[in-house]
């Protein structure tokens, strides 16, 4: 006859698992960190309705209304006008680059037109790369219309403020003239693909290998930690250009985006960019003492990846602490080369600050795998 549940046993097993748990100090470190990340990210990072943007000014009209309609712009918290160009071609150069996020063009005569009540026009390039992005900024401006100038036009000029706005704003979405938020999304989700099955993929190689008892067999060779890690490694990045093709492939026939700048830059960076997230990958393995370990870690490297980037959210709606995250992680540079070539047709001038910042992170996880892996060997 069988025996009876036995709580004795039940709470004995429980007992057991909690030894366990403490003992797998990284494991516990995990199931406390993901959740206060998840927190802290989603809670003071995330902001749909980003303020603050770069812009500029390209003024042919120094007048009174001019500077009026600018300061009118900047205190709507929407504009910041930090940085000062000569031309409307640096402007689209800075716009290409993603250092600008709007141009204003005031055209010459525009205060006398305004004077005459010719409403004259009032242009703003907006990087619609990133629809999410500007949106509301761009409203704002639309808005500003019948308000900027209110303070100016006094006494004979006070008939302006009567019937039309004094002037024609006008909207001029570049890069993304339909607003299309698949243009944006599609070619980044090429980065959060690359990452996530890169990462984990790799992360689990010499975990894997211990739990199978053939890294004793890796160790009594006289193979060297640099030839172990590209040995591990290249094989994958021939997989993630097999990922790349077949994402560019369905851009094109499912969702007609086209790759406007040079293919082949594309894969050339694309090349580094898996080789990166294959290194991060080989490094957690090496730091993992088996694959369950490898696979928290790559979830900690992951999560703030996705959110911090400018994937999901607006990377400059996220507080300055947050981009500074941000800015050391290689999806947000890779975000940025990617949409620049298929959206702006960007060259290797305009990305190269981003490329070099991927480089300096892959020599840095690099060497940091080869150490750790160094230590394994001894």
């Amino acid at each position: 006859m069988m025996d009876l549940f036995s709580f004795k046993r039940f709470f004995a097993v429980i007992l057991k698992e909690f030894i366990q748990m403490r003992r797998d100090r990284m494991t516990f470190a995990m199931m406390a960190g993901i959740p206060v990340m998840q927190l802290l990210l989603f809670g003071y990072a995330i902001n749909s309705n980003p303020k603050n943007l770069p812009a500029a000014v390209v003024s042919a009209d120094h007048g009174t209304f001019s500077r009026s309609i600018i300061a009118a712009m900047q205190n709507s918290e929407y504009f910041r006008f930090s940085y000062k160009v000569d031309s409307a071609e640096e402007a689209e150069q800075l716009m290409k680059e993603g250092e600008l996020q709007f141009v204003v063009h005031i055209p010459p005569d525009f205060s006398r037109q305004l004077i005459r009540g010719e409403r004259p026009q009032l242009l703003l390039e907006a990087d619609a790369s990133d629809p999410a992005a500007v949106s509301y900024a761009v409203s704002a401006f639309s808005s500003l219309a019948s308000t900027a100038l209110n303070r100016d036009l006094k006494g004979t000029l006070s008939d302006l403020r009567q019937n039309e706005a004094p002037f024609e704003p006008v909207i001029h979405r570049k890069f993304n003239p339909e607003i299309n938020t698949q243009a944006n999304t599609v070619p980044a989700l090429m980065g959060v693909i690359l990452t996530m099955t890169m990462v984990f993929i790799t992360a689990l190689a010499i975990t894997r290998e211990k739990e199978r008892g053939t890294m004793e067999n890796l160790l009594a060779t006289p193979l060297k930690p640099t030839e172990v890690m590209a040995g591990k490694i290249v094989p994958y990045i021939a997989i993630g250009i097999v990922q790349v093709t077949l994402v560019l492939l369905l851009a094109e026939f499912l969702f007609k985006l086209h790759v406007n700048g040079s293919i082949l830059l594309l894969y050339f960076v694309s090349i580094f960019f898996i080789a990166t997230n294959l290194s991060v990958g080989i490094t957690f393995s090496s730091l993992a003492k088996n694959q369950l370990q490898a696979v928290q870690m790559s979830v900690f490297f992951f999560l703030p990846s996705i959110i911090l980037s400018g994937f999901m959210f607006p990377f400059r709606g996220m507080p300055e602490w947050a981009q500074a995250i941000g800015s050391v992680l290689p999806l947000t540079h890779y975000l940025v080369i990617i949409r620049g070539i298929m959206l702006k047709g960007n060259g290797f001038a305009e990305i190269q600050s981003h490329f070099t910042a991927i480089l300096i992170f892959f020599a840095a996880v690099l060497v940091l795998g080869i150490l750790r892996y160094r230590r394994t060997l001894d």
